[in-house]
């Protein structure tokens, strides 16, 4: 099992930052990559960004592109989404996730355990 607890969500205004914590544990040994999503109300859950568990490869959708940076602390085995440029439209729970095999990263399914998440809202 690999629990995984989120931080750091907030109510921002629209250009402002925020920086989300997702801390791993349990059998962090199992993780192949870390990757965030998020869902708002009435929408499908969203790929958002993504790094494989030794923290060097990442990978972004094009919405988040130079805005969203993910990055990981391996002794502290968390993982780190920096949101910039902040847009009303980026309001959602966002969901950490680990995967645990070598499934297609952008999809949701290919992850095996979440955490409960944590809600961005940005204001314009």
């Amino acid at each position: 099992q690999v629990q995984l607890v989120e931080s750091g969500g907030g109510l921002v205004q629209a250009g402002d930052s925020l920086r989300l914590s997702c801390i791993a544990s349990g059998r962090t040994f199992s993780i192949n990559a870390m990757g965030w999503f998020r869902q708002a109300p009435g929408k499908e859950r969203e790929f958002v960004a993504a790094i494989n568990w030794s923290g060097d490869i990442t990978y972004y959708p094009d919405f988040v592109k130079g805005r969203f940076t993910i990055s990981r602390v391996n002794a502290k085995n968390t993982v780190y989404l920096q949101m910039n440029s902040l847009k009303p439209e980026d309001t959602a729970g966002y969901y950490c996730a680990a995967r645990l095999g070598s499934n297609y990263i952008y999809d949701a399914r290919s992850y095996a355990y979440w955490g409960q998440g944590t809600q961005v809202t940005v204001s314009s």
